[in-house]
């Protein structure tokens, strides 16, 4: 399966597993999606499960957070993750209060999906990586899957959770794997091993990371595309990379984490958010906390800069193998 089939594979099952599993938003329903994640499953589970929102954010978050509060398990997409912004009120202000602030009486069990991240030349409105916001937020969850088989295996994971759960598709990963080059052909998810995907249920924990390639020159802590940047950089830099794919943001692998770091003495993170205050500040924090006696070199962070995601500069943007690969080079000759 692509991506894009392992996920549209995780809501088809999820739907048919649990009667109180809905999907909805911008044209999720009669058209599918934007990028036919939820192709075919009006017409198999009807427009009372199935159906299309109108284009509110805030609306639809909100609507979900009442049906959540009912029993019910809502799962809607926004469009863009560039538009998840008027709906924070509901996600941080609700959803991830909603169990706390009624003593365990009700509780918010949504999961909220979104395409990020660049690669597409989507320019400042169609490439944001927002999740840094969500994870500094107590009560709730975020995943970012970076191959088909975790996709499906986390999405449906998340699904069952009883708390709510950001889950960010990385855009650029649905139809193929994607290694930072942009200038050579297009790759497919076929013969790929983490395309391997069965068609029924099973699931992905939340909070266990993988460890993707085994090293002991450097630990690279990565998510979505940047795990297949990192691998492509490690191979074309000659690095003995160790390189984590953390899966789940919050809750964190940490144990994971530390003993790579405790075993290589070195780590490098790469993500594509804007560097300040991105969720890599945190996993530098962490492992300077835990692993301070292990490294033999400062953390080096490699990220997006602090500027609107451009379009015509897309790929200085991009934290592409080249400046991964430097970073890598930089941490091991220390």
């Amino acid at each position: 399966m692509s991506m894009i089939d392992a996920i549209n594979s995780a809501m088809d099952v999820a739907l048919a597993h649990d009667p109180d599993v809905m999907i909805f938003g911008q044209d999720v329903g009669f058209f599918g999606g934007v990028f036919r994640a939820t192709d075919r499953l009006q017409q198999r589970y009807g427009r009372q499960r199935v159906f299309d929102a109108p284009i509110s954010e805030g609306g639809i978050v909100a609507a979900a957070v009442g049906m959540g509060a009912y029993g019910k398990r809502p799962v809607v997409e926004i469009q863009f993750a560039d538009y998840i912004y008027p709906a924070t009120d509901q996600i941080i202000s609700e959803a991830a209060r909603m169990r706390y602030r009624t003593g365990g009486e009700w509780w918010s069990p949504i999961t909220i999906r979104s395409p990020y991240g660049g690669g597409i030349f989507g320019g400042q409105t169609h490439s944001q990586s927002p999740e840094g916001i969500f994870t500094h937020v107590a009560g709730l969850k975020t995943v970012i899957p970076s191959n088909p088989y975790d996709a499906k295996g986390l999405l449906i994971a998340a699904i069952e959770d009883d708390d709510p759960v950001l889950f960010f598709e990385p855009k650029r990963l649905y139809n193929g794997p994607f290694d930072g080059h942009h200038d050579r052909p297009v790759k497919s998810w076929a013969g790929h091993a983490d395309a391997e995907v069965q068609a029924g249920h099973y699931t992905v924990p939340l909070g266990k990371a993988r460890i993707v390639r085994d090293g002991q020159e450097v630990t690279v802590l990565a998510y979505g595309t940047m795990v297949h940047v990192a691998l492509a950089a490690a191979a074309e830099a000659g690095i003995d990379a160790e390189i984590i794919d953390l899966r789940t943001l919050v809750p964190l692998d940490l144990e994971t984490i530390t003993a790579s770091v405790a075993k290589t003495g070195r780590c490098v993170i790469v993500h594509e958010a804007t560097r300040t205050s991105g969720f890599g500040a945190e996993l530098v924090a962490q492992v300077q906390e835990h692993c301070f006696f292990a490294l033999e070199a400062p953390v080096e962070r490699v990220t997006g800069w602090d500027t609107p995601y451009p379009h015509a500069f897309e790929w200085e943007y991009f934290p592409g193998p080249k400046r991964v690969g430097e970073a890598l080079k930089r941490v091991v000759n220390i």
